[in-house]
């Protein structure tokens, strides 16, 4: 193999392997919670009981938390709150039903 082609493998290489670390990291650094008990909770599109539902979690299921938004205030088994929780793509849970053991933020601001 050439020094060039050999470089740009090399760097190629290097690159995909410092993203898929970052993805790992990222990964590795969310954290799941469970949902109050007895709830089934349901998944909506954004950050407001007004957006869709998507889905319903069963109740006794556990949620990961990847990024935290302001939205609609909720009344939940664990008080009132104006947090969202990102659990995935465009899917929401008020964190008033999610048991996160604080009634602040918990994961990064969703950007």
């Amino acid at each position: 193999m050439s020094g060039r082609r050999a470089t740009l493998v090399g760097g190629f290489a290097a690159a995909f392997l410092t993203v898929l670390g970052a993805a790992s990291q990222a990964s590795a650094d969310v954290r799941t919670y469970p949902l109050a008990p007895g709830a089934s909770v349901n998944v909506r599109s954004g950050p407001g009981t007004h957006y869709p539902i998507v889905r319903t979690i069963p109740a006794g299921s556990s949620v990961p938390i990847r990024c935290q938004t302001e939205g609609e205030s909720v009344s939940g088994y664990y008080g009132t709150s104006t947090i969202w929780d990102n659990i995935a793509n465009a899917q929401f849970v008020s964190d008033a039903y999610v048991q996160t053991g604080s009634d602040g933020y918990v994961a990064a601001r969703c950007g």
